[in-house]
């Protein structure tokens, strides 16, 4: 069963949107474009998944929409899975990062910690590369297939924003983060 599930990378990728998305449903079309990969394979990994149980169709006038079904037995396992894939991307991600300058704070934040309303999703403070940042960025959010926002700070600007207590830096500072790099506040 488990050669039925992981056969294809289209499919991996259906799995991604599906067991993350498990109360969203999808047309055709619409995850074509969101895993950008060729309509004919989607539809066959979605027959493919729907043979399965794993996930259900609706029609609705002219459009077949597509559901995760949560009753599927391996639902848990697979949403764990793929939520734990994730995670491994994501510790990527931040090592990554650490390796494109002297970088004295690091936080995942936003799309990493469910924070739907965070204007940034990495922030970093020190001195980086941008080109080399914007490519790793660039490949991570391939990866992930989501849009990731980053903010660059000197560490002195960081401590100017930080002391008048700046609205954007206050509300990354005092919500759900990853801290994965802090030279600043460890003293």
């Amino acid at each position: 069963m488990l050669e039925h599930i992981f056969g294809s990378r289209t499919r991996v990728k259906l799995l991604r949107v599906f067991l993350s998305n498990p109360d969203k449903d999808y047309f055709v079309r619409e995850l074509t474009r969101k895993i950008k990969e060729r309509i004919n394979s989607v539809r066959r990994e979605l027959d493919n998944l729907e043979k399965l149980g794993l996930i259900a169709a609706q029609q609705t006038g002219q459009k077949k929409f597509y559901r995760v079904d949560e009753k599927f037995i391996l639902f848990d396992e697979l949403r764990a899975l793929i939520l734990k894939s994730q995670m491994t991307i994501e510790r990527d991600l931040a090592k990554n990062i650490k390796s494109v300058g002297q970088i004295s704070y690091l936080a995942l934040t936003g799309i990493f910690t469910d924070v739907p309303d965070a204007q940034t999703d990495i922030l970093i403070v020190g001195k980086v590369n941008r080109t080399k940042l914007n490519r790793l960025v660039a490949k991570f959010r391939r990866e992930l297939d989501k849009n990731i926002r980053f903010t660059v700070m000197t560490k002195k600007e960081f401590e100017y924003r930080n002391d008048l207590t700046d609205k954007f830096l206050y509300h990354i500072l005092e919500n759900k983060k990853i801290v994965i790099t802090d030279k600043i506040f460890s003293k």
